[in-house]
């Protein structure tokens, strides 16, 4: 697994801090491909949203710059900005990225979701 550094955009809160979030090599792999395939600048925005089949949903978008009260891991390369609102609901999670037959994709292994649905985009906490 990538390791991280925990920091806060704005600029009265930016020791350094245990990782909430893990990118595991594989995903940040995967980003890395996206963000060169798409030309983008930035970072990747994770977050979670009311709605969903479960009630909530992650969030997950190119942003160019993080927001001053978000949190910035880095994982090599990358890096990946998190709301505080959204970071209680994803303290602990995992980012993967998983090849199947069937399926090729990003994983969210989340111990916040007690529930979620079938196409693992949605939650229940």
């Amino acid at each position: 697994m990538s390791t991280a550094t925990l920091e806060s955009a704005a600029p009265e809160t930016t020791a350094a801090k245990k990782p909430m979030v893990t990118v595991t090599p594989k995903a940040v792999d995967k980003i890395r491909e996206a963000f060169k395939k798409q030309g983008v600048t930035g970072g990747l925005r994770l977050g979670v949203l009311g709605g969903g089949c479960s009630g909530l949903s992650y969030q997950f978008k190119f942003d160019p710059k993080p927001r001053p009260t978000d949190n910035v891991m880095q994982f090599d390369d990358v890096q990946v900005y998190i709301d505080p609102k959204s970071l209680v609901f994803l303290d602990g999670m995992t980012l993967d990225w998983k090849d199947s037959l069937i399926h090729s994709g990003f994983v969210f292994e989340n111990p916040h979701a007690k529930k979620s649905c079938g196409c693992g985009t949605s939650f229940s906490a």
